[in-house]
């Protein structure tokens, strides 16, 4: 990450905090993974994209998600648990009897950032999947109750898993 880069995301942060990391990559021309490598300490923790399967097989175990992929500026959200998955033929493969399916290609999965950053003046946590070239493969931010709240029992087990450089064994 280059240092014009940092102090580029640093400014666009301190001149509207409520930016979502993918308007300030088209603001900067830059990548959103990018973007989000550039934010400080506080609002995101860089995993390798090496753990990607064991963190996707925990989260099927999380209860209501919000999994979103962005493409050609269409945004696709899907508001449920996360299916249990499989590798084979070289994809994770999200497998069940409804809601969300797809094959993940985690090969090509180069960090997992542990993002903390609010969206539309909410508190808002998320992992996001960052491919080798910089782009957000997909992103799984933490569910809500009825009320927008987030789940306590997610929140609570998310910002641990911030103070650590790899996802914990426990």
């Amino acid at each position: 990450m280059s240092r014009i880069n940092n102090q580029a995301v640093s400014d666009l942060l301190a001149n509207d905090p409520a930016q979502n990391t993918m308007a300030m990559a088209q603001a900067l021309g830059i990548t959103e993974g990018e973007v989000i490598r550039a934010l400080p300490n506080e609002m995101v923790t860089l995993w390798s994209g090496s753990q990607s399967e064991v963190l996707l097989t925990q989260l099927a175990s999380w209860g209501k998600l919000t999994t979103i992929v962005e493409s050609c500026g269409s945004i696709f959200e899907f508001k449920g648990p996360m299916p249990p998955g499989r590798v084979a033929r070289g994809y994770y493969n999200l497998v069940g009897d409804e809601g969300l399916h797809g094959h993940l290609k985690l090969d090509d999965i180069a960090h997992i950032a542990l993002l903390s950053k609010p969206f539309m003046g909410t508190e808002s946590h998320a992992f996001v999947f960052i491919a080798t070239d910089g782009r957000c493969a997909f992103k799984v931010y933490l569910g809500r109750d009825e009320k927008r709240r987030l789940l306590p029992e997610q929140q609570q087990r998310f910002l641990a898993w911030r103070q650590h450089d790899a996802l914990p064994v426990n």
